[in-house]
């Protein structure tokens, strides 16, 4: 049988935790076919996540608490999915922005045949609620990475992705970017070493509760994006 991971990357969720694993939980027993564990991986949170994400385990049976001494979305991931025996690896974020019921969509892409398959919020059947500038900033940053890289990529950014464990056992320890741009490099990587690509759309909601600097991670990704352009590509071993 299929065994699918399902990483929830946390720092400081002590609040929005327990009730998004209730729900994501729940539905993945009534939905998802195969076998699987959810994984809470908290990086360096000051506050009490950790200590729920243990007590989460106690509750239920298929959550794994994963702690990371350092901070960093991209540093969880790449840990974590290093280290599982999954079939196939995935992540979403905590605040469950984006729908669930894409999820089973998501996974059977990858045992269809793709590599990665990833949630799209700009393709033409996605249902997208955001604020203006969010939407703006999105648009602006996929049609840069289309221009710079000739790719038909929609969305490079969106925090619902699942990968085979063959392709990031490959790609992860290529990657250099340990906080947001880590999905977007993750992605070139295994675009430009000919790894198959699924795009779905998604009904996504905004957080307006999110913490994310938008113009931390803007000069963050431009950055990334340069380097990945104008310098040598690496090899998988």
């Amino acid at each position: 049988m299929t065994t699918v991971a399902i990483v929830i990357p946390v720092y400081n969720e002590e609040k929005a935790l327990p009730d998004s694993i209730a729900k994501l939980h729940a539905f993945l027993s009534r939905n998802l076919k195969h076998q699987w564990h959810i994984v809470i991986a908290d990086n360096a949170s000051t506050d009490k996540t950790w200590e729920i994400a243990q007590s989460l385990t106690k509750k239920y049976h298929d959550v794994v608490p994963f702690h990371i001494d350092q901070k960093g979305r991209g540093r969880a991931l790449r840990k974590v999915w290093l280290e599982s025996k999954a079939d196939i690896v995935s992540y979403m974020d905590v605040d469950l922005s984006t729908g669930l019921d894409a999820f089973p969509k998501l996974t059977q892409a990858i045992i269809d045949g793709s590599d990665i398959a990833i949630g799209s919020r700009l393709l033409r059947d996605s249902k997208t609620t955001r604020g203006l500038k969010r939407e703006f900033t999105s648009r602006c940053y996929n049609l840069l990475i289309r221009i710079m890289f000739f790719t038909k990529l929609s969305d490079a950014q969106c925090g619902f992705k699942a990968l085979s464990r063959e392709c990031a056992q490959k790609i992860l320890p290529l990657t250099k970017n340990n906080e947001w741009f880590f999905d977007t490099e993750t992605l070139l990587l295994a675009m430009m070493h000919g790894y198959k690509r699924a795009e779905l759309p998604v009904t996504w909601i905004d957080d307006p509760g999110t913490t994310v600097n938008i113009r931390k991670t803007v000069i963050e990704d431009l950055k990334g994006l340069a380097r990945i352009r104008f310098h040598r590509i690496p090899r998988p071993k």
